[in-house]
């Protein structure tokens, strides 16, 4: 694996439209990431192995989208002390409340931050942030975009 400062894993492969937000932001901010489809359930080995590699690869903060029974980012957060930042994604006939109840209620021990659902736009802008804790440049780019936030709702 090619170096990365995040890891994006989705349980399923029909996640990426609402991912492809969090590459998005990723790429805007010149963030180095890759995505992967692993599933807590049916893949929890190549999973494991998805974890190992990304953090030999540099990984910094792993984002994990998941729909229904929502364990991969527990999953992950089992496997790594690095950040887990969770994307419950609304499917099934909960439309999302069931990943957002199953992501946010990690067992003590097992921190998971939590977007909302379909938050992958958030779930990006949250890595950015953490990255930007040790990177004066990544810092920059992300107050220059606050401040294009601002004035384009004071110029509205």
């Amino acid at each position: 694996m090619e170096a990365i400062k995040v890891l994006i894993l989705m349980g399923s492969a029909n996640d990426m439209p609402v991912m492809q937000k969090t590459e998005a932001v990723l790429d805007e901010f010149g963030v180095p990431y890759k995505t992967m489809v692993r599933s807590a359930h049916r893949t929890p080995e190549a999973t494991v192995t998805a974890i190992k590699e990304a953090e030999e690869a540099g990984c910094k903060v792993f984002i994990c989208a998941a729909g229904m029974a929502a364990h991969l980012a527990g999953v992950v957060c089992s496997k790594t002390v690095k950040p887990v930042i969770g994307v419950p994604i609304a499917s099934g006939p909960m439309n999302g409340e069931d990943a957002l109840f199953s992501t946010v209620m990690m067992p003590p021990g097992m921190p998971v931050a939590t977007v909302g659902i379909n938050g992958s736009k958030n779930a990006g802008l949250l890595a950015v942030q953490m990255l930007a804790q040790n990177d004066e440049v990544l810092a920059g780019k992300l107050k220059a975009d606050r401040a294009a936030q601002a004035e384009a709702i004071l110029s509205a």
